[in-house]
């Protein structure tokens, strides 16, 4: 490819499920944990030919450009992925993608638990109210659950009934899909919290001037007991992830000139004990939260952290980008964060994974690993 004759277009986003980027980091689509001598699904590379009707209509005059929001995957063959005014799904990992919905919705955020009850934060056109919405088919028609906007950033529903909806220092919960909910009580000056129940959560809290606690409960909020410390001059804020017996802590540095530091803590055990996996410091953000040892000193595309994804109770990815470096990469751990690795960056501003499972056996030897993935900011003429 000839970079000097790159496409800069901010809000296009390239589609990669099990495509573009699968080739790129060594792995190609087929079912998690598939049997030995199961044929592997060949998709190739590039962008066949994605989404052409929905791209050239977004290139009318006076439409906004295409633009991907969220991914998610369900299983190693159904996914979906929506932006403003669209979704589309696939059911062969990838390989092919349909016309799910059509509107006025442009999706912020879907979640579906399973394949027919989904939710999303969404609004109408280009305005910047969040709604949230809902669906019973798959996403085909979208019903608004309330009036008024929301306050949510990201919601999680765990089934067709009970969920979770977050604000950056606020946590919700619902039992009856969304219609109604109740707020649970988190520590004071919380920058992000994560419920893998009703009753069993953590939260990323700021101490000014001293650092980041997180903070964990097993009533539902009634009490919470430290976790973590991470100490720090200047604390912001972070996010915690959770699943089974699995806890990762992103707590974010400063940026500048580009570059943003981080840290990133791993527990194995439900947070009984901790491991500080990534403490990248740089020149524009300074040191990264914590001291003492860490396995790497530079996290994916040596970027800014994205979204991470937790795998039962020993795999997880993160997603990190490098906008001045023009790139996106991948880290991951098979075994709780004993053992994390860096994969290889491929072209890219920002994007998201979603991953459903993992192969074991190590990488890149295990080709069954499913790697959807929007890789946002560059367009790239397919063949180039």
């Amino acid at each position: 490819m000839n970079w000097t004759k790159k496409i800069y277009q901010g809000r296009l986003a390239l589609l990669s499920a099990v495509l573009l980027a699968a080739s790129a980091w060594g792995v190609s689509a087929s079912s998690v944990h598939a049997a030995p001598a199961q044929a592997a699904t060949v998709c190739g590379t590039g962008d066949h030919g994605l989404l052409r009707k929905l791209q050239a209509e977004h290139a009318a005059p006076g439409a906004s450009p295409l633009s991907f929001s969220d991914v998610q995957f369900l299983s190693a063959d159904t996914g979906r992925a929506a932006g403003n005014g669209f979704m589309i799904g696939t059911s062969d990992g990838g390989c092919h993608f349909q016309e799910i919905y059509k509107g006025q919705w442009s999706f912020k955020q879907i979640d579906f638990p399973d394949n027919v009850h989904g939710w999303a934060l969404a609004s109408v056109k280009d305005t910047a109210a969040a709604y949230l919405i809902a669906t019973a088919d798959g996403g085909s028609t979208w019903q608004r659950l309330t009036d008024k906007a929301n306050a949510f950033d990201r919601i999680d529903f765990k089934d067709s009934k009970h969920g979770f909806g977050y604000s950056l220092s606020s946590t919700y919960y619902t039992k009856d899909g969304g219609r109604t909910w109740r707020l649970i009580p988190t520590p004071a000056n919380t920058r992000g919290a994560e419920f893998t129940s009703a009753s069993s959560g953590y939260a990323v809290v700021v101490a000014p001037g001293a650092g980041y606690r997180i903070m964990k409960t097993s009533d539902g909020g009634a009490t919470w007991s430290l976790s973590l410390k991470s100490a720090f001059a200047y604390p912001e804020s972070g996010q915690v992830y959770a699943n089974g017996d699995q806890v990762y802590a992103l707590l974010y540095g400063g940026s500048g000139m580009s570059q943003t530091s981080y840290s990133l803590y791993a527990s194995s055990n439900k947070g009984k004990s901790w491991s500080r996996v990534i403490a990248q410091d740089t020149a524009g953000g300074g040191p990264a939260p914590g001291s003492g040892a860490a396995q790497l000193t530079t996290g994916p595309a040596s970027g800014k952290p994205g979204n991470m994804q937790l795998v039962g109770n020993s795999a997880a990815f993160l997603f990190g980008f490098s906008p001045a470096g023009e790139k996106v990469a991948v880290g991951r751990t098979y075994n709780g964060g004993k053992k994390w690795t860096n994969l290889p960056a491929i072209p890219g501003y920002d994007g998201l994974i979603s991953f459903t499972g993992f192969a074991e056996g190590g990488w890149p030897s295990g080709d069954r690993m499913l790697l959807p993935c929007i890789v946002r900011g560059m367009a790239v003429r397919p063949g180039s």
